[in-house]
């Protein structure tokens, strides 16, 4: 009998124990989503906009041109985000939910004249917010105009944008995909800058808002990453752009594949490489009380193109190759520490670099670090390039044919 009751007993503690799905929420009852931007009205109010998923829309296509958009927009204002959302749900029959929302975009207006820091712990404190959400600055347009507009190809514009991050990163790498809990991560460095992908509306924002967008080969409204913004205590204050901005990514240890272009001979940009793989190392050092900082870059790569006649085979011009490439990526890595220098924004963490390093030196600068140290800062840079393969052939095609004239 006292088996019996133990086991009874266990049985009731187990019923009282099992949570069943008292936080169940049914799919028909909830609006998803995916991509929320956020400006400024001109009274000084949030204006958010989002970008809600159709789902019937998005499985059964629109090439029939028979069925509507596959996103629907909401917009709402507010005195902060939170009463902004809460003006949007009085318009739409389900609840917002946000744990799908891999997009935020901060029009640029906002973000020079506000920054962004409100907005990062407004989505930190939301327990439904995820951190690891990408957020990106509307790039000489508001952010209603980014969300608003149809994408080809990918039916949901934030994967859209989503996407075309991570395939110019990998790619090109003169942008970067950071999340939001990078972004705090960079807000929260000893010289409080980061850096932020652009993204620009490329055509007529209201053409890009209709479904004959969606039906033509060449949509007239597109969405194009541009640039990277640097943000200081939050707020943008400049926008980096081609070699300035691939040489920020250089030294942040995130190119993941670009295309460098060298002379050869008369020929300009007459040989491309593409980068493999790609190490930046970043070390700090206190000489005579100035900080002084050594960036190594360690690059391999194969021969993309060749558009001259070139023995590939001779060691002696690989190692030629070699050095114009170091010339080349040194070029590109100066410029943008030059041009970061001249802003006062240590977006590089250089600061962080001494901060672990020699924290009791750091100690006594850290005060002026982006006033007087980091404007004038030492910076040794040091790049080491490696021509792996040469792609399906040594040979040049055009040294056959220039054998044969």
């Amino acid at each position: 009998m006292k088996r019996k009751g133990a086991f009874l007993l266990l049985l009731m503690t187990m019923v009282v124990l099992l949570s069943s799905c008292w936080s169940k929420k049914e799919l028909t009852d909830l609006a998803i989503v995916a991509a929320m931007g956020i400006d400024k009205t001109k009274d000084g109010r949030y204006h958010i906009t989002l970008q809600i998923i159709n789902p019937g829309n998005v499985a059964g296509g629109i090439q029939g041109g028979t069925q509507g958009p596959p996103i629907t927009i909401y917009s709402a204002s507010g005195d902060n985000l939170v009463e902004a959302s809460r003006q949007a749900s009085s318009r739409i029959s389900r609840r917002l939910y946000y744990a799908h929302t891999n997009l935020v975009v901060v029009g640029e207006k906002l973000a020079r004249e506000e920054g962004v820091n409100t907005l990062v712990d407004a989505m930190d404190r939301d327990p439904e917010f995820r951190n690891t959400t990408t957020m990106v600055i509307a790039n000489h347009s508001t952010a209603a105009d980014l969300v608003k507009t149809l994408t080809p190809v990918d039916k949901i514009p934030a994967n859209k944008v989503l996407k075309t991050l991570e395939f110019t990163q990998r790619k090109w790498g003169d942008t970067v995909k950071l999340s939001l809990q990078e972004v705090m991560k960079g807000l929260q460095s000893p010289g409080e800058e980061t850096v932020l992908a652009g993204f620009r509306l490329i055509g007529n924002h209201q053409q890009g808002q209709t479904l004959e967008n969606l039906q033509e080969s060449a949509p007239e409204s597109t969405l194009q990453a541009s640039g990277l913004a640097i943000l200081r205590k939050g707020k943008l204050i400049d926008w980096l752009y081609e070699d300035t901005a691939r040489g920020t990514v250089w030294i942040l240890d995130k190119i993941q594949g670009t295309d460098i272009n060298i002379d050869w001979g008369r020929k300009k940009e007459a040989i491309a490489y593409q980068t493999v793989r790609q190490k930046t190392r970043i070390s700090a050092q206190i000489k005579s009380g100035q900080p002084h900082i050594y960036v190594h870059t360690r690059v391999e790569g194969d021969i993309g193109e060749i558009e001259v006649p070139v023995d590939i085979n001779n060691p002696k011009v690989i190692t030629k190759i070699e050095q114009s490439l170091k010339k080349e990526i040194k070029k590109e890595i100066k410029k943008a520490i030059k041009h970061s220098q001249k802003k006062k924004a240590d977006i590089f963490g250089f600061g962080e670099v001494i901060q672990r390093s020699r924290p009791n030196q750091w100690e006594k600068i850290k005060t002026e670090w982006s006033n007087v140290y980091f404007p004038k800062l030492n910076v040794d840079i040091t790049v080491e390039v490696y021509v792996r393969r040469a792609g399906l052939r040594n040979k040049s095609f055009l040294s056959g044919v220039k054998e044969n004239q």
